[in-house]
């Protein structure tokens, strides 16, 4: 069930970094409250999924996603680069990603 709060606390990451622009400067109500409700929620998944997993592993995963999936979301919703070499060093972020998931003790 920790891996699952993980996953689930990095999928919230995504949707609040990504909220973010939404709420133009917390100018704007509703996408500041939904980021803001994300935000709380990611949290609180991780926590429990550091109550089993080591904080170290659970926190780079969970960053990891969030880096990932927002990058991926910011190349199809706003039309940032995808460059060959941000590609890449997405790719890396995912193969650190596993690298840790594989050799976690949890």
């Amino acid at each position: 069930m920790a891996w699952t709060y993980l996953l689930i606390a990095g999928l919230l990451e995504i949707g609040w970094a990504v909220g973010l622009k939404y709420t133009e400067g917390w100018t704007r109500l509703w996408p500041s409250v939904v980021t803001l409700a994300t935000m709380v929620a990611s949290m609180y998944c991780l926590a429990q999924a550091v109550r089993v997993i080591p904080v170290g592993t659970g926190y780079a995963i969970w960053t990891g996603i969030g880096a990932v999936g927002t990058a991926i979301l910011g190349i199809v919703l706003f039309s940032e680069s995808a460059a060959p070499a941000r590609l890449a060093c997405i790719g890396l972020i995912v193969v650190g990603i596993l690298g840790l998931k594989l050799t976690s003790a949890q």
